[in-house]
């Protein structure tokens, strides 16, 4: 096109850092990172995004950093890229000038993507597909890029800084969790402003959250074939801008309202973690749409297959795989999370797919350059690092590899707890392990029991009450024939596929969900809990729920007796595990014999109240067993240098459909034990709550039981 009059008249050489367009006061500094480019346009647009006001070409390169300063500049101003080279997608090279890009460093993006054929660098339909060149403009149907001003007052704002082993995870969506509040005003609801309103934060701290992990908030696209179909990609793992907060989920627009979020919730001392995703984009494979990086250097951007650089390396199942073995795309990913950090004050990442962003070669390399720029900076070394430990390439299940200063999801964990209460034999010992905080992955590593992230359910899969609900997905709304989804849940319908009129079924249902919280309440650990399992939330046996921008994924924020009982649980077990730390400990259990005491620091016991032998743990049938963890044997101190020491409890677990009798033991200064939790009973308290020691206590079939040790007076 040609240059039109316009109000940027003046063009400096600029500098080649910062990279992105920075707002300095006076104008902006434009840096894009290109090696392969022959030619960069800066492209102009109204306020609108409608029209192309101007091009400019970036005439100054340092060190492969295209970049000019445009005086006249201010924030607001509307901006995308056009980049020239060759055109070899059998050698890699994917450049189209005819597409309007997005800048990688962009920290504001406005605008959807409007799907049509001209989005792709090549002809559609054509015989030779992704060899042929596309020259329709696509900038029409783009969003753009806009400069923002990132002027904010943070007073006093501080970051929380919980303690792993204070921690307690909340994994929500923005938008889900939001937008049926009836509480949270019409225009807030869905967005970043609305989790910053009292009703949501009071609920969060009346539960007893101490961070919220958030789900995908990096700008992402919505699928094609989607939006086709009348759906959307909900959950957001489809990532275009690595800087922007996703647009959708600002009430008024700026930027500033993510900050006025996190603000709010530090003032309630909460954190806040961001589910981020570094190992793909949304371009795609080869047959992908031409957004950002495809067309500013597909070759530097992307890993692609070494012997036809016409196709990509998928480690992801999204079509293409980060190259973050390029100093310059390693540096995008580091300066993207110290943006976050410094500038958004976000206080830790999840991290998508987290093996694919250690693969060296092939193999994941827990020594690569990713995990050492992480663990030498000053920054991101400080924040809470979390790895979803597997990608979908050839040994990328890496749970237990993760270097020191990383946590992990632990998978492990939620398979092992779902077997084991659905009734599978032959797991009291993997069980006790899980339940202690995985010393078996973790401990020889250097790394304490808070490195596992423990969880029954997340986003990936059946909501806790699904999970007693259905015993097989029912993804019909995503229009894929239920073909798509996890078929290997671990669920248990309890006797009825889905909703049901029976008490007992329904009685049945809740008490599993109440063990399910318990044991993961009482884990060592960090636990992590799905937003809405503590009210019951259902998906109508959805799994996969990723394209279910509706009831199905929302919140319902209706409250019955039933949701109401189940609230006050979640919030009562969450309530016991913050007052004492012996659920919570820094350190794994040695096995060790207390000092002045017959008992160890841990003890495992048989129905019959004495310690468990070789012979009981291999016992197929066994799916009973007790847990004594000894209180004053934590050999834990605080800030100051005392001694902490806590109460002593008995953890007693019956996964069988039968009542079991349990021996509750006599330790010595064993005065007797107080029943806190029995979930059996549907407020998980017992009316008879204080047995002698080596009594009988009698469980109900699939019960979880928690007692506390009561001490004689010397």
């Amino acid at each position: 096109m040609k240059t039109t009059n316009v109000p940027i008249s003046a063009v400096w050489p600029g500098e080649p850092y910062p990279r992105g367009a920075c707002w300095d006061g006076e104008g902006v500094n434009f840096a894009l990172f290109s090696e392969h480019a022959a030619k960069v346009e800066l492209c102009i647009f109204d306020p609108s995004g409608k029209r192309e006001l101007q091009r400019i070409e970036v005439r100054e390169q340092t060190d492969l950093i295209w970049h000019c300063y445009l005086p006249e500049a201010r924030p607001g101003l509307l901006y995308g890229y056009r980049v020239h080279g060759p055109y070899k997608p059998e050698q890699g090279m994917r450049f189209n000038p005819n597409k309007l890009l997005i800048e990688p460093y962009a920290k504001s993006i406005v605008g959807d993507v409007r799907w049509s054929d001209a989005h792709f660098g090549y002809r559609i339909g054509s015989s030779s597909q992704d060899l042929s060149f596309d020259r329709r403009d696509n900038a029409n149907g783009m969003p753009k890029c806009r400069v923002v001003d990132p002027a904010f007052t943070w007073g006093d704002d501080r970051p929380p800084r919980v303690p792993w082993n204070d921690t307690v995870i909340y994994e929500m969506h923005v938008r889900g969790f939001t937008i049926g509040h009836p509480e949270v005003p019409p225009q807030l609801r869905g967005t970043y402003a609305a989790l910053a309103t009292a009703p949501v934060i009071d609920h969060l701290k009346r539960l007893g959250i101490t961070a919220v992990e958030l789900m995908p908030v990096h700008a992402f696209i919505d699928d094609r074939h989607l939006l086709e179909k009348g759906l959307r990609n909900y959950w957001g793992y489809n990532s275009i801008g690595f800087f922007a907060p996703d647009p959708r989920y600002l009430a008024v627009g700026s930027i500033s309202e993510f900050k006025t979020m996190v603000k709010s919730l530090h003032s309630a001392g909460i954190e806040v973690i961001l589910d981020v995703v570094y190992n793909h984009t949304a371009e795609g494979n080869q047959l992908g749409p031409t957004l950002s990086l495809r067309g500013i250097d597909n070759v530097a951007y992307y890993r692609l297959v070494a012997d036809d650089r016409r196709y990509y390396m998928d480690y992801t199942g999204c079509g293409n795989t980060l190259n973050l073995r390029h100093p310059r795309v390693l540096q995008l990913l580091m300066d993207s999370l110290r943006y976050w950090v410094l500038d958004m004050h976000v206080d830790g990442f999840r991290f998508d797919l987290a093996s694919a962003l250690a693969r060296e070669l092939h193999a994941v390399d827990r020594l690569g350059a990713f995990f050492d720029i992480i663990r030498q900076d000053p920054v991101i070394s400080q924040v809470k690092l979390i790895a979803e430990p597997w990608d979908l390439g050839e040994g990328g299940y890496q749970v237990g590899n993760f270097p020191v200063g990383w946590t992990e999801w632990n998978d492990r964990y939620r398979d092992s707890m779902r077997e084991f209460w659905k009734g599978h034999g032959g797991l009291i010992g993997e069980t006790a392990t899980r339940i202690t905080g995985s010393s078996d992955l973790y401990e020889t590593g250097g790394r304490k029991p808070h490195a596992s992230i423990n969880f029954i359910t997340s986003h990936d899969g059946f909501t806790l009450t699904d999970l007693v609900s259905y015993d097989h997905k029912h993804n019909e709304a995503n229009l894929e024939d239920n073909r798509d989804g996890n078929d290997n849940n671990q669920s248990w319908n309890c006797g009825v596929e889905g909703p049901t009129d029976d008490p007992e079924i329904n009685a049945l249902r809740a008490r599993q969900c109440r063990n399910f919280i318990a044991t993961l309440l009482l884990s060592q650990g960090v636990p992590m809990l799905l937003a809405g399992d503590e009210m019951g939330r259902t998906q109508r046996g959805s799994n996969n729920a990723y394209c279910q921008d509706n009831e199905i994924s929302w919140i319902d924020w209706s409250m019955t007796p039933e949701r109401s009982d189940l609230l006050a649980f979640v919030q009562r077990m969450l309530r016991i595990r913050q007052e004492h730390q012996v659920f919570r400990r820094r350190n794994f259990f040695q096995g060790r014999q207390i000092r002045g005491r017959e008992v160890k620091d841990v003890v495992w016991l048989s129905p019959e109240g004495r310690e468990m032998n070789d012979e009981e743990w291999s016992q197929h049938f066994a799916r009973c067993f007790g847990i004594y963890l000894a209180g004053d044997s934590l050999d834990e101190t605080d800030k100051r240098g005392h001694p902490i020491t806590d109460e002593s409890f008995l953890i007693l677990i019956n996964a069988h459909h039968e009542e079991i009798e349990f021996r509750l033991p006599a330790f010595q200064g064993t005065s007797g034990w107080l029943v806190e939790v029995d979930t059996a009973h549907e407020n998980g308290l017992r009316a008879n709550g204080t047995f002698p020691g080596d009594s009988g206590y009698l469980m109900a079939g699939r019960t979880l039981v928690l007692l506390q040790e009561g001490h004689q007076r010397p």
